[in-house]
């Protein structure tokens, strides 16, 4: 079971890594688009990223539902279950 702390954690890591943007700004009900700025391509690393260090899979049509950092936690968080 992932705990949603942990997962927020490696996210804002991933995204930090990806973007630049401060692990801090990275919190549950920030858009990546509209609050920190992600465009396209850089979503798609941060899904190839997120698959890659939890070991789980986000198909295309779910990785497009991913609006917000919470959206994302839960998917990961729901996959791991």
């Amino acid at each position: 079971m992932a705990d949603n702390a942990q997962v927020l954690s490696d996210i804002a890591d991933i995204v930090n890594d990806i973007t630049g943007v401060d692990q801090a700004e990275v919190t549950p009900e920030k858009s990546f688009t509209d609050d920190l700025d992600v465009d396209s391509l850089s979503m798609v690393e941060i899904v190839y990223a997120c698959e890659e260090k939890f070991g789980i899979e986000i198909p295309d049509d779910k990785s497009k539902d991913l609006k917000t950092v919470g959206d994302a936690i839960n998917f990961v968080v729901a996959a791991k279950a």
